[in-house]
């Protein structure tokens, strides 16, 4: 239900109707009155909410327009009840309700018809199609946003003015508010109608393509990062924003749901949205080289089929999950892992994929992941607890949340000497398991009420004055973010969003700086003793990584990324199916403390941290970082820059082989046809059939 105002307001809407019958039966005005303005103000405040109850009284048959009928049967029904059946406004209130639902349908159909005209065939960013198509302005947001909700509440100057009429027993209010009304009803929808024709819709599909494809033939990709997802996996394509910034090639991302477009981080990359798999078959891709796949989905195939250029997954991770080697990667012509680890997890699950096929090219994205230089003096040791979701199977493995979660914070708030805890779950946690969602709940809980008893310790104090200032200094910098994130308009729908989509490179680095200028006050905002309990896009997992100096999770791809700091790290074996199984079947855990469900072992993690020098695993964790994540030189940017090179070197060669061939055999029958004997009619067989008469 949300917060505990939008609980009462469900409630006060919920229990508005019934006292709106029971005021129209007794009659009372006054009563009715009260009672329509409740549940006007209740139901608008839990559409501004977004409301689950909004959505499931939608589902019942109990939405929006039905709610407002029943309001206005109602009122009819109280005119009735006060003797008012034979005035003029009862006739009127019924008239006017009538014409004020007679104008729904082409309110309904004419907004529908706009947001279906302004829908681009091919939505961009950061790609240059004003100078090519006129793509008008938006209707004014007024117009379109909420437009249902908006319309219906118009009525609200009939009820006002019928229940004046009927309160004063004087017809000519009443009939005030009714046109009122109808006047403001029929002036909305005569508002729409120049937004369905001529100069206020975009061009067609043909010449929206057209241009996009002009477009393409002006800037000739290179590079193409393909993806397709929902709302909730755009941080696939997300991560993999900052390599394609930095290619040495031309870089293009194609998405294909527009819901993706509108949660893709900001880039200075071109970016093409194509719904329409007819429409991605036809743009003009021939420039292209190299496809990369972050994502083994159903849609691929409408890229896949492209054979001038080379297909190669990419992923959007590395780690021992299952996803990490898909049978379907073998539609790829190369897969490209981190290190030697995932070469051999494809050779040890033999599902196609050739061992030639494979390329290590490190992971790009772990350059901002800083090695550890041990606890600074005069520091307690921080401990970030980062557990992965639960996933969709149930597999009690997938995480420690709910069998280890709460031991692993009990064990770690209680440590002594102390450390601090940061808790930052996966984003996903509790959407399929009610029980992992409960342990988030209480864990959350845990962290803190430790922080609480924390700062009431006298042995942990303060810098409030350096508090004070970096929380000034992040009120500053979200100012500016704020007044950044402005600066670029309200670009009104999806049509101006392409027009006016191309980044502003100053502001775009600008935003990048003062992220950075964020997590920096961010962290200095608070004791560097005291625990946190961390959700949200910002900070991010690296930047928790950056100021722990050990980390305790679950197999999934944050452990062969926390790899890379060289940090300690312990992994649950929530499922215990042993130390040496559990080694064995996970590469990334061979260097890692083992945690039963219990914890107990959370010692040996402790004291590694605490005393670097008696580390029995720091060896480890060096060989198995080159292992997972290739070596530190070259860099993983310039091992990636060059697999990419290597493999549209392929492809030209395969399309030059392949012109060659089809110029030889279009020579091969040319000449066939010139050693015809004059005259004579050559069979699709090639023979001679018949003697000219010539």
């Amino acid at each position: 239900m949300g917060s505990a105002a939008e609980l009462a307001a469900a409630v006060l809407m919920v229990a508005g109707f019934p006292a709106l019958m029971l005021a129209a039966l007794v009659p009372s005005v006054p009563a009715f009155a009260a009672a329509a303005a409740v549940t006007y103000l209740a139901d608008h405040y839990l559409h501004r909410k977004g409301s689950y109850l909004i959505n499931r009284l939608g589902k019942v048959r109990a939405g929006l327009s039905i709610r407002f009928l029943i309001r206005q049967l109602l009122l009819v029904l109280l005119l009735a009840r006060l003797s008012l059946a034979d005035n003029l406004i009862y006739y009127g209130a019924i008239a006017c309700f009538i014409a004020f639902y007679g104008l729904q349908a082409p309110h309904g159909a004419l907004v529908q018809l706009i947001r279906n005209r302004r829908r681009m065939p091919v939505a961009t960013r950061n790609v240059d199609l004003k100078s090519r198509i006129r793509i008008p302005d938006a209707p004014p947001r007024r117009l379109l946003h909420r437009s249902a909700e908006k319309m219906l509440h118009l009525d609200l100057a009939a009820v006002v003015g019928i229940l004046l009429a009927a309160q004063l027993k004087s017809s000519l209010i009443g009939f005030i508010g009714i046109g009122i009304t109808v006047a403001l009803a029929t002036l909305y929808v005569l508002t729409l109608v120049p937004y369905v024709r001529g100069r206020k819709i975009p061009p067609n599909a043909e010449r929206v393509l057209a241009a996009v494809d002009d477009w393409l033939g002006e800037y000739q990709p290179e590079t193409v990062l393909y993806f397709s997802g929902s709302k909730d996996s755009a941080y696939q394509v997300n991560m993999w924003l900052d390599t394609m910034e930095k290619l040495d090639s031309k870089p293009l991302i194609i998405l294909r749901e527009r819901v993706i477009l509108n949660n893709l981080a900001p880039t200075t990359v071109p970016v093409i949205c194509v719904p329409g798999g007819v429409h991605l078959m036809n743009l003009d891709l021939s420039t292209v080289r190299v496809a990369l796949y972050a994502a083994n989905v159903g849609k691929n195939i409408h890229l896949l089929r492209v054979p001038t250029m080379k297909h190669v997954f990419i992923g959007h991770g590395d780690s021992d999950k299952l996803a990490s080697v898909n049978p379907f990667s073998k539609v790829y012509d190369e897969v490209w892992t981190a290190g030697r680890a995932g070469r051999d997890r494809y050779a040890i699950a033999d599902v196609g994929v050739r061992d030639d096929d494979i390329v290590e090219v490190g992971r790009p994205q772990l350059a901002p992941i800083q090695p550890w230089q041990g606890v600074p003096e005069g520091r307690i040791p921080t401990v970030l607890y980062a557990p992965t979701w639960e996933g969709w199977d149930g597999n009690p493995g997938n995480t420690s949340i709910v069998l280890a979660g709460e031991n692993i914070v009990r064990k770690l708030v209680a440590a002594d000497p102390p450390v601090r805890v940061l808790y930052k779950p996966h984003p996903f946690t509790g959407t399929v398991s009610k029980e992992a969602g409960a342990a988030h709940q209480r864990i959350t809980a845990l962290v803190r009420k430790a922080a609480a008893e924390r700062a009431m310790d006298p042995r942990f104090v303060a810098d409030t004055a350096a508090q004070a200032q970096a929380k000034a200094e992040l009120d500053r910098i979200e100012a500016r973010l704020a007044q950044l994130s402005g600066a670029g308009g309200d670009r009104g729908d999806e049509a101006e969003a392409t027009r006016e989509g191309l980044v502003d490179v100053a502001r775009h680095e600008e935003v990048a700086r003062l992220r950075a200028e964020w997590n920096d006050a961010y962290w200095r905002s608070f004791p560097d003793w005291e625990h946190r309990v961390i959700t949200g896009a910002e900070p991010r997992l690296y930047d928790c990584f950056n100021v722990s100096d050990a980390m305790v999770s679950d197999i999934s791809s944050v452990v062969s990324d926390f790899i890379a700091s060289g940090k300690p790290y312990a992994v649950t074996d929530s499922a215990e199916v042993g130390v040496e199984e559990f080694k064995r079947n996970n590469t990334a855990v061979r260097a890692a403390v083992i945690l039963s469900n219990s914890a107990k072992e959370l010692g040996e993690l402790l004291s590694a941290v605490r005393d670097p020098a008696a580390d029995p695993l720091a060896e480890d964790r060096k060989e198995l970082k080159q292992y997972l994540l290739g070596p530190d030189e070259p860099t993983s940017l310039e091992q990636f820059n060059t697999a990419v090179a290597n493999l549209a070197l392929k492809a030209e060669t395969r399309n030059v082989g392949q012109q060659s061939r089809d110029a030889a055999a279009l020579a091969e029958a040319e000449t066939e046809l010139a050693n015809a004997v004059p005259g004579q009619r050559v069979s699709t067989a090639g023979d001679t059939d018949g003697v000219g008469t010539g």
